[in-house]
Parts: C-alpha cells; structure tokens; sequence
C-alpha cells in the first residue's frame, strides 16, 4: 500500500499529470469533481515530441592517402657500445678471495726426557699435575722407553690464539709457523735424538701431519726425527692403542737408547 506523497511521486517520474483511479485507494486524499469530467484525447502529437529523435548512421572516416616523407639522419661508422664492450674486456676480472679461516685452538706442552723432547697436548688446557692420570701415563711411556721418568718441563705451555683481540694472523699455518718457530729455537739450545709428537695437535702445527701417521716415524724439515703417537687422553680411554704403542716403541727405542 503507497501513502498519497509516495503515490505522486511515483506517477510524476513517470510524467502522467491527470490520472483517476478505478477504486477508491486507502490513504488517499478526497477526490476533486473537475477531474471525473471527460478529458480530450490526447494527440500523438505530443508523444512524438517526447520520444527521442533516431539517431544518425555513423559514416565511416575516409583514410586519407598521405605520404611523408622519408629523412634520413646520417649516423657515425663506429658505434658506442663496442667501445665500451672494449674497455670492460680490458678490465682485469675480479678476483674473489677466500674468508679467512678461523684460529685454531689447543695448549701443547714441552719437555726433556734424556736425548729426546716430548711436545704433549694439554687436554684440559692446564699445566701437568704430579698427580694428573694423563701425567701418570706418559711417566709410565718414558719408563717403558728407558727414558727418565721425571721430564724436564721447558718454557710455558703454549695456548693459541695467542691473543684474543687484535689484527694479527692467528689461522693455522700462523700457528703452525709459531710451534716450529718455538721447537727450533729449543733445538738450537740443545739437540735432541728424537722428537715426540703426542696429541693431534702437536703432530698437526709441528710436523704437518694428521691422524694416520701415528705410530709412525716422521722426517721434519728443520726439526729432524719425530714420532707420532695418540693424545694421552685417547689412549686412556682406547687402551688397545697402547699395544700399538709398545710395538713402534720398540722399534724406535735404539734411536736414543744409543746415544746413551
């Protein structure tokens, strides 16, 4: 149901100005007599006015036939881009260089026992104690080697990196130039039938060795014969390494059995 305003306004956006309805519409305003009397036809004149003119048959564009003409621009024999290519292929290549590696860390140690001297790696970073398991076993070595059983300790121990701070080259062959360095100058103090490498460490940054050469008897430039064996720490948790031991051993006990 539409109110009397909304009624309207529907019939004026539709442009019906008179209109009468059939029944009588709730909610209507009261009917006005001049509107039951009987209206003139309408002419088709004005609805002729009202619709919209036909539009016009678009006329397709005529394209027209113009021709420009052609200017050519002289350009220069040699071009830009291979001189360019020229100086790229006459710049060196870059090279890239590799990171640094990082120090190495570890403790060894330096002793005399008779003719020979025994580079050991501390394990735990610290000085042999008397009482050490690890210092225990290498007396019981010596003994067995009929070596003194009481080595001579030489110099502090040497813990690398050296310093914790700074710019210096702290990376493996620094390393290994420091140990070698420290060995020969000992050397030179006083000759030694065999050197003993004890510890991966040690036979790493003196002798340039790894893993598969211990037990083995080692020619090192500069430091002369040495001998590579497991760290003690090694050999007391694997004690079937020490038959190993005792069988180079014995081979190698003449060397400074002799100079005695």
């Amino acid at each position: 149901m539409l109110i009397e305003s909304r009624r309207r306004a529907y019939l004026s956006a539709m442009q019906v100005v008179h209109w009468l309805p059939r029944a009588e519409l709730p909610f209507a305003a009261p009917s006005r007599p001049e509107l039951l009397l009987p209206q003139a036809p309408v002419e088709e004149v004005e609805f002729e006015a009202l619709a919209p003119a036909p539009a016009a048959a678009p006329v397709a564009p005529q394209a027209r036939n113009i021709e420009r003409p052609k200017i050519e621009i002289p350009r220069p024999a040699s071009s830009v881009k291979p001189a360019a290519k020229a100086v790229e292929d006459e710049a060196p290549p870059a090279v890239a260089r590799p990171a640094p590696l990082p120090p190495p860390r570890f403790a060894l140690q330096l002793l005399r026992a008779g003719s020979c001297l025994v580079l050991v790696e501390l394990a735990t970073g610290q000085p042999f104690q008397s009482r050490d398991p690890s210092y225990l076993l290498l007396k019981d070595m010596l003994r067995a080697a009929s070596l003194p059983d009481a080595p001579q300790i030489i110099g502090e121990p040497i813990r690398w990196p050296l310093l914790v701070r700074g710019n210096m080259d702290q990376g493996p062959d620094a390393a290994r130039d420091f140990v070698q360095g420290f060995i020969q100058a000992r050397l030179e103090e006083s000759p030694c039938t065999c050197l003993w490498l004890i510890g991966l460490p040690a036979l790493r940054f003196a002798a340039q060795a790894e893993a598969p050469a211990y037990y083995q008897e080692l020619q090192v430039e500069a430091l002369g014969t040495a001998w590579a064996l497991p760290g003690l720490e090694l050999l007391m948790d694997e004690p079937q390494r020490k038959a190993d031991v005792w069988q180079a051993m014995r081979q190698l006990m003449a060397r400074w059995k002799s100079v005695e």
